[in-house]
């Protein structure tokens, strides 16, 4: 497969929020170090006028995932507060599509695909291709890339430009090879920036 960025390629970087990275409620191992490959991504799409789309989580303040309804997460990116804003050198375009998902309240939401307009949006654009990079790999990036090859998508996910919460050590490469047993094919950003 051609790496090299076009017309029907998408970057979609997936939930490089605050409360993903070291110091917010729901931390990945290391999860600011995605930054600044997603901003090296980002440099190289937008160079070739390609759709950038920025997928987070927007929960309401009593979503079924947290904690204090029984899930398993404590609380973390509700809507509009500082934890769901996405990480501050983050240097996504203001054109940028995004994509909130987990709005409702009684249901989990991992993939940017689910009850959100993005297939809708990518079939405007045309795209065939998903570039992929963010937070958290074994979550919210394994969903959104399983979801992109199901629509029928070629997805690369950026190896690099990922991160996980490994709650079992491995969990992250765990995802990564699930998404290439279905289809899906990893890359590194050097090799997409060249």
């Amino acid at each position: 497969m051609r790496l090299c960025i076009g017309r029907h390629d998408a970057l979609v970087l997936v939930d490089i929020q605050n409360d993903f990275c070291p110091g917010g409620a729901l931390p990945t191992q290391d999860g600011d170090a995605v930054v600044p490959v997603a901003n090296a991504l980002l440099a190289c799409f937008i160079a070739q006028g390609a759709l950038i789309v920025a997928t987070r989580d927007w929960h309401p303040a009593d979503h079924i995932s947290f904690q204090q309804r029984g899930g398993p997460w404590p609380a973390h990116c509700v809507q509009g507060s500082v934890g769901a804003a996405f990480h501050p050198e983050l240097q996504l375009p203001k054109e940028a599509f995004v994509v909130s998902k987990g709005m409702l309240a009684d249901e989990e939401a991992y993939s940017g695909f689910q009850r959100t307009p993005l297939h809708l949006e990518l079939q405007r654009n045309r795209i065939h291709r998903l570039f992929m990079a963010g937070l958290a790999t074994e979550y919210c990036v394994r969903q959104t890339a399983l979801d992109g090859l199901a629509f029928g998508y070629n997805v690369v996910v950026v190896e690099d430009g990922v991160r996980g919460v490994e709650s079992q050590p491995g969990d992250g490469n765990r995802a990564l090879q699930e998404v290439m047993e279905a289809g899906g094919i990893l890359a590194r950003a050097a090799e997409v920036c060249k």
